[in-house]
């Protein structure tokens, strides 16, 4: 079979993917070792017997609904390829947005970033990577996740990224920073999203907060300024319905400058103010 063969033959399997080429694409390209520019320029090219085989079965693997970022292990973020584990959330291009105000707020030369809940370390190592002056923290409570997301910043050869085990600041008494970041847990426990797509696959820790997802939102407004500098940021990520709760929650903890900013889908996907 030729490789346009194969990609047809797995997008008409995968209709219950938003997504059905594109992921055809991705589990062949990591089939054969190469990337999808590769597989547009051979489409007429024969697959082996041996890697048909595993590509059937990986597709078959993704109708059963597993995420395709765990079928290969990677997932790019901020064009960085990241490993990915089902001990982590998997990276997505809404998250990026965060990433883009973080640098935003990062105009000096140098400073401290933290990264609370930093999973594969998508959030940590995107702005490590963009401010090599700066120091950036990533923390999780998850072992494997740290233990992920060091081994990401050792291949990525980022060197300005440092992860710890800690249930959000329990193991950073004491230190300050510039800017804090968080794409924290925010989905209520009853979201019919929890059952649909790559989420039924994910740590369910990493997604859901009670208070109707806004828990760990106003936890971390209500302790972030015991670590925040004189005149620090702290910038977090929510559902695309949880702005306005996360401005007033902000405003109450006496949080200055509070702004919301939009998503490309027009959202308002983070919020964040300034701590004096």
């Amino acid at each position: 079979m030729t490789i346009d063969d194969a990609l047809r033959e797995a997008a008409g399997r995968l209709v219950m993917s938003p997504t059905a080429r594109l992921d055809a694409e991705v589990l062949l390209a990591h089939v054969c070792e190469t990337n999808r520019t590769w597989l547009y320029t051979w489409g007429d090219r024969e697959l082996t017997a041996a890697q048909h085989e595993a590509f059937q079965q990986l597709v078959a693997r993704r109708v059963e609904g597993l995420p395709v970022a765990y079928l290969v292990g990677s997932r790019e973020f901020w064009g960085l390829c990241l490993e990915t584990s089902p001990a982590t959330l998997i990276p997505r291009p809404d998250t990026e947005r965060l990433v883009e105000v973080a640098l935003e707020f990062a105009t000096p030369p140098s400073g401290e970033l933290l990264d609370l809940g930093t999973g594969t370390g998508a959030i940590a190592l995107a702005f490590a990577s963009e401010r090599p002056g700066w120091r950036v923290t990533g923390v999780d409570l998850a072992p494997d996740a740290v233990t992920l997301a060091q081994a990401n910043a050792r291949r990525l050869a980022i060197a300005n990224a440092c992860f710890l085990e800690s249930d959000w600041f329990s193991a950073l008494a004491g230190h300050r920073f510039d800017l804090i970041v968080s794409n924290p847990p925010y989905i209520a426990d009853d979201d019919p999203h929890l059952l649909r797509d790559d989420v039924r696959f994910e740590p369910r820790s990493a997604l859901v907060a009670e208070a109707s997802g806004m828990s760990d939102l106003e936890w971390l407004a209500a302790r972030a300024p015991d670590h925040l500098q004189p005149g620090g940021w702290l910038w977090m990520e929510h559902g695309h319905a949880q702005a306005g709760l996360v401005r007033e929650v902000l405003l109450r903890r006496g949080f200055r400058d509070v702004d919301s900013r939009r998503d490309l889908a027009g959202h308002e996907r983070v919020t964040g103010g300034r701590w004096e």
